[in-house]
This record gives structure tokens, sequence and C-alpha cells, in this order.
């Protein structure tokens, strides 16, 4: 005959309890408990400072490409609709991470989908150092949104490689 495994849970304060139980025809055998301190919350806060540099460096780009979506508009309404996507993609990856949904590969598509940003940037506004500029001076808004793209890139590799599966 073969044994069925059935877990019952009791809440005491603080903690969970797992009584692990075998369910046999004729018995009930106790085999052990288990105290765990775990929580059913989604949220999950960062175990490295790293890690809290990634979001805000993901909400500082989020929250410029959603601002300079209003200057966008003024090129072009697809441009527009991409700066907002694109706000909002570094947004909710930045809530993603505070979750327990979140996963260590994630920190590569993190990575991938900053550098993918800055390259982005090439296609409109030219392939070289000019794309920096506007009206002769350095762009401030673009110059600090990509500096924190790339610090974005490096942080998630960062957070990739020293974070076990």
């Amino acid at each position: 005959m073969r044994a069925r495994l059935n877990v019952d849970r009791g809440r005491f304060p603080g903690s969970y309890i797992t009584v692990w139980r075998f369910i046999c025809p004729n018995n009930i055998v106790l085999m052990g408990t288990n105290h765990t301190t775990e929580s059913n919350s989604i949220i999950q806060w960062p175990s490295e400072s790293v890690g809290y540099v990634a979001v805000l460096l993901a909400f500082i780009t989020g929250i410029i490409h959603l601002v300079a979506t209003t200057r966008a508009i003024e090129m072009s309404v697809v441009l527009a609709v991409l700066f907002v996507l694109n706000g909002l993609g570094f947004l909710g990856g930045a809530a993603l991470y505070f979750t327990r949904f979140w996963r260590r590969s994630f920190f590569l598509a993190a990575a991938v989908y900053s550098l993918v940003t800055i390259l982005a940037l090439f296609p409109f506004q030219g392939w070289g150092v000019e794309a920096f500029y506007m009206n002769g001076a350095i762009n401030p808004i673009v110059t600090v949104t990509k500096v924190a793209e790339a610090f974005l890139v490096i942080a998630s590799v960062y957070l990739y490689s020293s974070t076990s599966n």
C-alpha cells in the first residue's frame, strides 16, 4: 500500500508551522515540524544596496522619459508613444523588482532593455557624440538619461552575477 503525503499549515504568531503527516489507512504518523518565518507578502526588499541603486536609476530614466513625452509628441506621435512605453517599462521593472515575482533572469532582461534604450537614441539623434547635443549645447536630459541607463546596465549585470538561483 502506498502512503499519501498531506501538508497541514497552522498559523502561529509571527510564523508558520508546517506539519507533515503520512496518512495510511490505519494510522496517522507525525513525521516532524518545520518552523519558518515566511511571509505571504508580495513585497520583498532587495538584499543588496546595489539593488536600491538600480531601482533609483530605473526611476530616474523612467520619469525622464515620461516627462520628455511632451517634447517628443511635437516631433512624432510614434516617438511619443515609444517614450511613454519606455518610461512605463523602466518604472514597471523597478516595481516588479520589489515583489516576490522577481527572478534572477530579469536582471539580464533589465540590462538588455537598458542597452537597447541607449542604442535607440542614435537613429533619432545622430550616430555620434552629436546625439547628446541640442542647439549646439549638451542636452542635460539626454545625458542624464543615458548615463543612468548605462549604470543600470552595469548594476543589472552585477546583480545577476552576484545573485544565486
